[in-house]
């Protein structure tokens, strides 16, 4: 089955362009909704990291370690890099006496501006501390020392690589269909659609057992915490605000954006063809709306979806509208 239409893009009073993609909701036991191809397989990308982190809750690691909900929350986190990330992931390493190089997630400029600003100005270079995935990777190594493996932790046939792996294929109900490495080096494993919102949806009625458990703590962190889960201007903050911490929202790149709705019971599950971010923002939001969990009337709604678009001066010339065949 072909993509769907879903945001299109007017300048004026033409159509200058279409986004197409795929979105699934599911309730645990069907899809409840889909549209586009609900079987494409797909790379989650980070929208999957609290998959990533559940063999830390699981294990036992997070408690030996004492995590608190602000880490848990860095470890599903795809963070500006801002002081507030940085020092947080820091402290965090340095309590288990480990530090910035035994991180594997490489570096790059933080996409914080003020941050990005003081290492320009102080002539300082970024570190992995700055990198949007040094929280999953320090849960990576909570992970790690907890099982006394070894350091290398983002290699395939890595201890905690195959638990993630067999975590995934559990919580999506299929066997992954490939992996690529992400760009923190980190495998990603590849999923149909529908197994992504299964998944989401299983920690949107989290079970009473140890996984169960492990999930709720996860989203119960990224509610509580929307600013260590992204950082100020994001979406994901911005959206999980909006709502009131009532769900639990994750961005990843290549325009995949997921949703777990406790309230509902439901996963939700996003994916842009073309990799458009604005793209997913706009499909995530107009979900929500659909839901009923995000105020049609609230300013983020008009930030990512129904506001015109301006140029540099000012002037209204189009924006963003959803493809009449998308929640029509």
């Amino acid at each position: 089955m072909p993509s769907a239409e879903m945001i299109e893009i007017w300048r004026g009073e033409l159509q200058e362009g279409v986004h197409r993609g795929h979105a699934v909701i599911h309730d645990g036991r069907d899809v409840v909704a889909s549209w586009g191809d609900a079987d494409a397989v797909i790379f989650p990308r980070s929208s999957c990291k609290m998959i990533q982190a559940l063999p830390m809750l699981e294990s036992g690691a997070a408690d030996a370690a004492g995590l608190t909900a602000e880490q848990l929350a860095l470890s599903c986190a795809s963070h500006n890099g801002a002081v507030t990330h940085v020092e947080r992931v820091g402290a965090w390493l340095d309590g288990m006496g480990l530090g910035e190089a035994d991180l594997r997630c490489g570096c790059h400029r933080p996409w914080d501006k003020a941050e990005a600003k003081r290492l320009l100005c102080s002539s300082s270079q970024a570190n992995q501390l700055h990198n949007n995935c040094s929280g999953k990777h320090a849960g990576f190594l909570t992970w790690t020392r907890h099982a006394k493996a070894g350091p290398e932790y983002v290699e395939i046939d890595h201890p905690l690589q195959q638990a993630i792996r067999q975590a995934t294929a559990e919580v999506t109900e299929e066997e992954p269909a490939g992996v690529g490495i992400d760009g923190c080096s980190a495998p990603n494993f590849a999923g149909s659609i529908t197994g992504l919102a299964r998944a989401m949806a299983a920690f949107a009625q989290p079970a009473n057992d140890a996984r169960g458990r492990g999930m709720a703590r996860l989203i119960d962190a990224m509610r509580a915490h929307p600013e260590l889960v992204a950082g100020e201007g994001r979406a994901c903050t911005e959206l999980m605000r909006a709502m009131g911490g009532k769900v639990a929202v994750k961005t990843g790149a290549e325009a995949v954006f997921i949703a777990i709705i406790p309230e509902k019971r439901l996963g939700v599950a996003v994916k842009i063809e073309d990799g458009g971010t604005r793209a997913s923002e706009a499909a995530i939001t107009a979900l929500m709306v659909h839901l009923g969990v995000l105020d049609r009337e609230h300013p983020v709604v008009g930030r990512l979806l129904t506001d015109p678009m301006k140029n540099w001066r000012g002037l209204e010339v189009g924006g963003l509208r959803l493809a009449p065949g998308f929640l029509g």
